[in-house]
């Protein structure tokens, strides 16, 4: 009786092994019904590239996948330092057109205006005066003549 029923066993366990074989898998049809991207379709297939180019395509598609897959927390890290930069580069570029201007107008009062009794606050003041749109530069001009 026992040799009965391990026959039977070894029967069904062929037979869905047959089955198996014979039936094509759900996957294997999904694979062969996706039509292709629109952009490998327009590349490569109208436009006629050359196949080796959408291989390295693919390849690196791949791996750019997995790299932001794997380094989120670095990549996040790069977009808030890029975020701080970006937002503290306006701050920065205003402060040097400052210090810029201010250097400059004190060369232009110290060689134009050829004063001999200015102290070094009063120079800075001068400079900063002329940077905001003042005009005591002028005036001071007035008073030597």
């Amino acid at each position: 009786m026992e040799k009965k029923d391990s026959n039977k066993v070894q029967d069904i366990k062929n037979r869905t092994l047959d089955t198996k074989k014979l039936k094509p898998s759900r996957s294997s049809n999904n694979i062969k019904d996706k039509s292709l991207p629109w952009w490998v379709e327009l590349l490569f297939v109208q436009i006629g590239l050359p196949d080796k180019w959408l291989i390295k395509v693919l390849k690196s598609k791949k791996r750019t996948a997995e790299f932001l897959k794997n380094e989120k927390k670095l990549i996040f890290i790069f977009f808030f330092v890029l975020a701080g930069l970006t937002y503290f580069y306006p701050v920065v570029k205003y402060s040097k057109t400052r210090l810029d201007c201010e250097s400059n107008a004190k060369n232009y009062i110290l060689e134009n205006k050829k004063l001999n009794i200015i102290t070094r606050k009063q120079l800075e003041m001068l400079s900063t005066n002329f940077c905001n749109g003042g005009n005591e530069i002028y005036e001071i001009e007035n008073l030597n003549d």
